[in-house]
C-alpha cells in the first residue's frame, strides 16, 4: 500500500478530536493543529488543551500548538461582540482559525486540511464547509469537507471522552458566548 496523505486538522478540544482522529487515521497522516484564541479564561484554555495532548499523545499524532494570538483575535472579531452564539461573529472566527490552519499546513507542504468543528451539532457543516473550501483554496490547499457529526460521530466523541476521563464544556470557549458566573 502507498503512502498516506498529510493532511492537517485544526483542533478545537479534545473531546471533538477523539471521534474525527479515530475516523480520519486509516487514510491520512494527521498532524493535529492547536488554534483556538477564542476560548477564555486562560485557565479553560489550559485545560482543553490539556486533554487535547491527553488525546494526541493516545492517538500517536503530532501536535502543533500555535501562539495564542488573542490580541489578533480580538481586533478580529470587534464589531460582533453582541452577536448571539451562532451569529456573524462565529464566521468571523471560524474564518480566523482555519486561516492560521492553512498558512500552517502550507508552512509544512502538507496539501489537505480539515477541522473538527463539524463534529459538534452546535456548528453546522454547511456554515463551516464553504468557509473551509474558500480559505484552503487561497492558500492551494484541499479542504476535506466530512460533517464529522455524521454516522454517529458525535456520540462516538461522547463514549471515547467518557473513556479516557476528558473533561467536556458546557460553552464554545469564546469570551462573548461565556454564560455569567452564578
Amino acid at each position: 500500500m502507498g503512502e498516506k496523505p498529510a493532511l492537517l486538522l485544526h483542533v478545537c478540544c479534545g473531546p471533538c478530536a477523539t471521534a474525527v482522529l479515530e475516523r480520519l487515521a486509516d487514510s491520512f497522516d494527521v498532524t493535529a493543529f492547536w488554534s483556538n484564541p477564542n476560548i477564555q479564561p486562560q485557565e479553560e484554555h489550559d485545560l482543553r488543551l490539556a486533554n487535547l495532548r491527553l488525546v494526541t499523545d493516545r492517538a500517536g499524532v503530532d501536535l502543533i500548538v500555535a501562539d495564542r494570538d488573542e490580541d489578533d483575535w480580538l481586533e478580529a472579531v470587534e464589531g460582533y461582540e453582541d452577536e448571539p452564539e451562532g451569529g456573524r461573529r462565529c464566521g468571523v472566527c471560524f474564518d480566523y482559525r482555519l486561516q492560521r490552519a492553512a498558512r500552517e499546513a502550507s508552512r509544512l507542504g502538507i496539501e489537505h486540511m480539515a477541522t473538527t468543528l463539524t463534529v459538534s451539532p452546535h456548528k453546522p457543516a454547511q456554515r463551516i464547509h464553504p468557509i473551509g473550501r474558500r480559505v484552503a483554496a487561497e492558500h492551494g490547499l484541499q479542504f476535506l469537507e466530512e460533517d464529522f457529526k455524521k454516522q454517529g460521530g458525535f456520540q462516538r466523541s461522547i463514549e471515547l471522552s467518557k473513556q479516557l476521563g476528558l473533561y467536556r464544556q458546557r460553552y464554545c470557549g469564546c469570551l462573548f458566548s461565556r454564560d455569567p458566573e452564578p
